[in-house]
């Protein structure tokens, strides 16, 4: 059988030597996640015993291909027999899979008995997906598992993690858990200036959770009154984002609900050359199909946006073709990008894409305008039952922005530690 080396990061040692049924390992971003659980899949498919096989599971499956696909075949390209991009299954030399899926597709999961499951990102994945399918998928062959994320509140990730943290006298210890807690200074081929820059920049929330995987909730009073700012027009480009929250019926009477009803919202914003927002305007109200998309087209028109987006979903695709024909008909055409929400919940999206910027002066609104809506919904933010669709349209423009606080990095350098081999 082919040997194989691979290097290691010492945390990612520790990890890795443990003999516990169950790992759990919250990790901070660039940290070395993905290697770990590449390594991880490819000694145990290398050892796993015939009728069985071996799982990656990451929240959806674009981000699964993205994370693990060209990682697994660059660590074990001595030992892959043959791959199929269209199914996401690796075989190796021994004839067991490696199978890549995503938790968006549940019944892609079920079906398979596993010897070895690693879940990705598990702190934003559905914990019913671990409970109803993938427990019972390890069971017949009493598979292992290594749970590991960046935590993302204290969710059922948290309470898995705590669980592994048990010891031996205290209630609720299970001799087949074993968690560990790691931040990316644990990377030491992570340049200590790049994480002081990250700091700087950052939001103090956003730091402690990606970079010290801290399991405090976003919570409330998410935004000071203080970091607002205003100012003059900037030089810069546009970019517009726009938040669709449903049409008003044309009818000639009012009604008292539509008070209750959300607005839609089009933010306009130019960046600079240095990465800061200039808020023109955000342009709100509750309109019908047709006059959403005049409003639309009015703003592409006098701002010549280098990018427009709409969040993604069926008002969309309600909107897009009354905006299409009324591009053409006043030859004016733009590239509609989709946005989407990324998996995350909306508190944490706004809070990635606004609390930083705010908080670092990156962001100031026109000072030309008045802006009591907006004031109000983002010291409100995120009290239920009020209304944020202005703060929830100008979160979207992070999608578009040059520098985007929700890219998510794997570093590449890893210094030459222990060697661990396989088979």
């Amino acid at each position: 059988m082919t040997s194989l080396n691979f290097q290691l990061l010492k945390w990612q040692q520790k990890v890795f030597k443990s003999d516990k049924r169950f790992k759990v390992v919250a990790a901070g971003r660039r940290c070395g996640k993905s290697r770990l659980s590449a390594v991880t899949l490819l000694i145990e498919a290398l050892n796993c015993p015939d009728g069985s096989a071996v799982m990656y599971v990451a929240p959806t499956l674009g981000q699964a291909r993205t994370i693990i696909w060209d990682l697994l075949h660059e660590l074990g390209r001595p030992i892959i027999k043959s791959s199929h991009v269209n199914n996401l299954e690796i075989t190796l030399v021994n004839g067991r899979k490696i199978l890549v899926r995503g938790a968006d597709n549940p019944d892609s999961l079920r079906g398979v008995s596993l010897t070895y499951l690693v879940l990705d990102e598990c702190a934003f994945i559905k914990q019913d997906v671990w409970e109803k399918i993938l427990r019972a998928a390890l069971s017949d062959k009493k598979g292992r598992a290594l749970f590991i994320s960046t935590p993302s509140g204290r969710n059922w990730f948290y309470d898995t993690f705590k669980l592994g943290q048990r010891e031996e006298d205290e209630e609720g210890y299970d001799e087949e858990w074993q968690s560990w807690h790691f931040t990316t200074q644990d990377n030491e081929t992570i340049d200590p200036k790049e994480i002081e820059a990250a700091k700087r920049t950052l939001s103090s929330f956003a730091f402690k959770q990606e970079y010290l995987s801290s399991f405090d909730n976003a919570g409330a009073d998410l935004f000071k009154e203080e970091w607002v700012k205003y100012s003059s027009e900037p030089e810069g480009s546009y970019v517009i984002a726009i938040d669709l929250a449903g049409f008003e019926a044309v009818t000639g009477n009012g009604s008292s609900s539509k008070k209750k009803l959300d607005e839609s919202a089009i933010s306009i914003v130019k960046i600079t050359d240095q990465g800061d927002w200039w808020v023109k305007d955000i342009v709100h109200g509750r309109w019908d199909i047709r006059e959403t998309a005049s409003r639309i087209l009015l703003a592409i028109r006098e701002h010549q946006p280098i990018a427009v987006g709409i969040e993604r979903g069926a008002l969309r695709n309600a909107v897009q073709p009354y905006l299409e024909d009324l591009m053409r008909k006043n030859h004016t055409y733009a590239h509609i990008t989709d946005l989407t929400h990324g998996n995350k919940k909306k508190t944490d999206r706004v809070v990635w894409a606004l609390q930083g910027r705010f908080e670092h002066g990156r962001i100031s609104l026109n000072k030309e305008k008045k802006w009591k809506e907006f004031e109000d919904q983002y010291m409100m933010f995120p009290t239920t039952g009020v209304h944020d669709d202005l703060i929830d349209s100008l979160a979207y423009v992070d999608q578009l922005a040059i520098t985007s606080y929700q890219q998510d990095y794997e570093d590449d350098g890893y210094e030459m530690l222990d060697v661990i081999s396989g088979y």
